[in-house]
């Protein structure tokens, strides 16, 4: 029998139109897979690159660092009282840091928080996407709103730096994730886990507040009357316990005005938040964002508040804004609806693609220069570690006074926390230091710790590190200035170290020349070349100088000598005792090394007085 035209061929299976919506559907997750995957991996990666930038920096960034290591060491902290508080955003970043050994693996502290906030940057990159797409966007509209918050200098800039507000705009994300479920999918669990991460995200930070009109919207929109009073029950009774009777352990406070201003966060991207205001105001009329875009005014508003360090509110709106941009642009992309679900093209394709392709290139042209005022400094946070060193090997183990950044690099770097004294313990009264390392904005904090300050007036600069802001300075306590003869300790050190120079039995020549007859070098090196010099020649090679004491204005305490019998000359220096006796005695290429330890002995120099 002859097969009909309709039969399919023996072995063939027909495709139904379900079956081919399945493929398609399948096909559509396996490429949001795909481009969420590869929008993670640019997010996290540019975000390390970027990871050890030194500027811009909040104020409140080593009052977190500090508060973090204590708690992942179980030790105790008390900071200098201007930063805030957030004991739960603390634990969460202490939490990491213990599972994952952050301070084990990184020699410098902050960048071990920092880490965290990596973390942090990409599961707010997920959240994003998912929320886009809860809330109707179209595909490559969820894909703009990441790659916006991925790759731009400010979002890069703002979300590298260790505060608790990336944390809380992480569960603020989470719990609108959550209430734009769609009504059918929604299950009661769904409304305490948003509760829940709301609470969290104002325990996290009371900027998190702000996002309650975006979240309550979206919840009305979406669910029944009744639900949505469960929903609001659960908050409220999770807030009143946490802001009553837990309010000793979770109350998180606001900290006070501080450096960097709104125009160091806008430099690294004028486009976006030109952009971002834009968008904010269009966002108020477009139904789909409306929730959204009245929160993010309210968060904006702040910013303009005086009283208020603005990245923190800007950490909660940057995540915001690129979505309300992606809404904006796939509404002018979809234009106006027709009779029959028929999308009208825009009036003018040649005028939207010039102006589309002027708006690229002039953010290309911004991220460019956002980057470079981003790049990664090799000497950023060198000066601390540089004063740990130091004091390392010239006062291990003494009690020393300290701020919130020093505090953590000597921890880190092993130093016992019983003898760091922090600023602000330092109130009304202070244990007694040996010695003082404070940043330049610990020096800007002495006027508000009486205690510490009465001690700091009576000290000596002994080593400076860095330069302007990043400037690190150490001192010591009951070293007055004003010895007997040390007015006359420099004079008396140019003319013996002049005479010295002149000398025949001595050779030197240009900068150990200088450093004789300018007064720099230590009174004991003076007066044991003299005394080498009366047992046979000797050239004097270099004075290297310790780093931070040049500065500091100390003497130069080290020489490399040299003469026909080295070994004769390390048997001198070792065999010398009480104000003479080095610290240590080394052979070098090319002499010996000798240092004496730091503060000689006023007036070793000194003439007599004639009688």
């Amino acid at each position: 029998m002859a097969q009909h035209r309709g039969d399919a061929p023996p072995g063939h299976v027909p495709a139904t139109t379900s079956g081919r919506r399945r493929t398609a559907a399948a096909a559509r997750r396996l490429l949001s897979v795909d481009v969420v995957l590869t929008l993670l991996v640019v997010t996290g990666g540019v975000r390390v690159l970027y990871l050890a930038s030194p500027t811009p920096s909040p104020a409140s960034e080593p009052a977190t660092v500090a508060h973090v290591f204590a708690l992942s060491h179980l030790a105790s902290f008390t900071d200098t009282g201007d930063t805030g508080t957030s004991p739960f955003g603390w634990l969460q970043l202490a939490g990491y840091a213990l599972v994952s050994r952050a301070f084990d693996r990184n020699t410098v502290p902050v960048t071990a928080v920092r880490e965290t906030m990596v973390l942090t940057a990409v599961l707010c990159a997920v959240l994003l996407w998912v929320l886009a797409r809860r809330l109707g966007l179209p595909f490559w509209a969820a894909t703009t709103a990441v790659v916006l918050m991925a790759v731009s200098p400010l979002a890069i800039g703002l979300q590298r730096v260790a505060i608790v507000e990336h944390l809380a705009v992480t569960w603020v994300l989470a719990a609108l994730v959550l209430v734009a479920t769609p009504r059918e999918r929604a299950k009661p669990w769904h409304d305490v886990l948003a509760a829940s991460c709301l609470l969290a995200a104002v325990l996290t930070s009371p900027f998190a507040l702000l996002a309650l009109p975006a979240a309550g919207w979206l919840l009305v929109r979406r669910r029944e009357a009744s639900r949505v009073a469960f929903t609001a029950v659960v908050f409220t009774l999770g807030l009143g316990v946490a802001f009553g009777p837990a309010a000793s352990a979770l109350r998180p406070d606001l900290p006070e005005l501080g450096p960097p201003g709104i125009a160091i966060w806008v430099a690294l991207d004028p486009v976006l938040v030109v952009l971002s205001m834009v968008a904010i105001v269009a966002g108020m009329v477009l139904p789909r964002t409306r929730p959204l875009a009245v929160s993010a005014l309210l968060i904006a508003a702040v910013l303009a508040w005086p009283a208020v360090p603005v990245e923190l509110p800007l950490a909660l709106l940057l995540p915001l804004t690129p979505l309300l941009v992606a809404e904006v642009a796939a509404t002018i992309a979809a234009s106006r609806p027709q009779a029959g679900h028929r999308l009208v093209p825009l009036r003018h394709p040649v005028s939207a693609i010039v102006l589309a392709t002027i708006l690229v290139l002039v953010s290309v042209a911004g991220w460019v220069h956002g980057y470079g005022r981003l790049r990664p400094d090799p000497s950023g946070g060198l000066a601390l570690t540089q004063a740990r060193e130091w004091l390392r090997d010239n006062a291990s183990g003494a009690v020393v006074l300290v701020d919130d950044a020093s505090w953590t690099e000597l921890a880190a770097g092993g130093w016992p926390t019983g003898s760091l004294v922090p600023l602000g313990t330092c109130s009304a009264v202070c244990a007694t230091p040996e010695w003082a390392v404070l940043t330049a904005s610990g020096q800007r904090d002495r006027p508000r710790f009486p205690a510490a300050s009465a001690f700091l007036s009576g000290t000596a600069k002994v080593a400076v590190f860095g330069s302007g802001p990043d400037t690190v300075t150490v001192s010591r306590f009951g070293e007055p200035s004003d010895l007997p003869g040390a007015g006359d300790e420099t004079g008396a050190r140019t003319r013996a170290g002049a005479a010295l120079a002149s000398s025949k039995r001595v050779q030197c020549d240009g900068p150990t020349r200088d450093a004789l007859t300018s007064g720099t070098v230590d009174p004991r090196l003076i007066a044991t070349v003299a005394a080498l010099a009366t047992l046979g020649p000797v050239r004097l090679v270099d004075f290297p100088s310790i780093p931070g004491e040049v500065a500091a204005g100390q003497p130069l305490r080290r020489l490399v000598v040299s003469g026909g019998d080295e070994a004769s000359i390390a048997e001198f220096y070792t065999g010398q005792r009480a104000t003479f006796e080095p610290a240590s005695v080394t052979r070098v290429p090319g002499g010996v090394l000798v240092t004496y330890p730091l503060f000689p002995p006023p007036g070793l120099l000194t003439p007599f007085s004639a009688p």
